[in-house]
C-alpha cells in the first residue's frame, strides 16, 4: 500500500456545517451504518469523536482532537475526496489544517487530477490561490510540497461512482441500493425508514 497506513478511521459528522441537516440521517444512525459497513475489515475503524462534541462539526477541531489524544504515538493523514478538497477554503480555519496534517486527496470519477497534466496544474493553481504560493509538484511522490505546509498527496483509487447524495435520493424514491451499500446497511436504512 502506498501510504502504509496502519488503519483508516471514518469520522461521521454530528452537525455537518456544509449540509442541510434535514437531508441527512441522524448522526447516531450514520455512525451505526459506518460500523456495519466496515465490520468485516479490521484495519477500518470508526470514531464518535464529533458526536461527543457540541456544536457544528469542524474538521480543524477533529484533527486537533486526534493529534492531542494520540500525541507522539501516530502520524495522521487527512483523507478527502477531490470534490471536498476543492471547497476547503470554505472550511473553518482551513489554512491551519495545512500546518497540522498531510492530506491524501482521492480522485472522484470523471476527475483525472492524478494522471492528467492539466488536472495537476489546476490543483496547483488552486493551492497557490487559496492556500499559499510556493507549492511545487513532485511527480515522483505524486504530491504537492511546500516549505511551510504539510504535503498534499494525490491518490489513485478505484473509480466507483458512488455518492451519498445519490444513495439518499435513491432510497427516498424506493429504488434498489443493493450495489451501492452493504446489504446490512441497506436493510438498516429500510427498517429505520431513513431518507423518506
Amino acid at each position: 500500500m502506498r501510504f502504509a497506513l496502519d488503519s483508516v478511521c471514518f469520522i461521521p459528522s454530528a452537525l455537518p456545517p456544509h449540509k442541510d441537516s434535514s437531508s441527512v440521517a441522524d448522526a447516531t444512525d450514520r455512525l451505526e451504518m459506518v460500523r456495519m459497513a466496515i465490520s468485516d475489515y479490521p484495519t477500518l475503524t470508526v470514531s464518535d469523536a464529533e458526536l461527543k462534541r457540541s456544536g457544528p462539526s469542524y474538521t480543524i477541531d477533529t484533527v486537533k482532537h486526534f493529534k492531542t489524544s494520540q500525541s507522539g504515538r501516530a502520524e495522521f493523514h487527512l483523507i478527502t475526496g477531490i470534490d471536498s478538497f476543492l471547497e476547503i477554503d470554505t472550511w473553518k480555519s482551513f489554512k491551519d489544517l495545512f500546518t497540522l496534517v498531510p492530506f491524501i486527496v482521492m480522485k472522484r470519477p470523471g476527475l483525472n487530477y492524478a494522471d492528467s497534466e492539466v488536472g495537476v496544474k489546476d490543483l496547483g493553481r488552486f493551492l497557490d490561490k487559496k492556500i499559499s504560493q510556493g507549492y511545487h509538484f513532485s511527480g515522483q511522490d505524486s504530491c504537492f510540497m511546500h516549505k511551510s505546509y504539510r504535503p498534499v498527496y494525490i491518490c489513485e483509487v478505484t473509480q466507483i461512482n458512488i455518492s451519498s447524495t445519490n444513495i439518499r435520493k435513491m432510497a427516498k424514491q424506493d429504488e434498489p441500493i443493493c450495489f451501492l451499500v452493504p446489504s446490512n446497511v441497506e436493510l438498516f436504512i429500510k427498517q429505520k425508514g431513513l431518507y423518506r
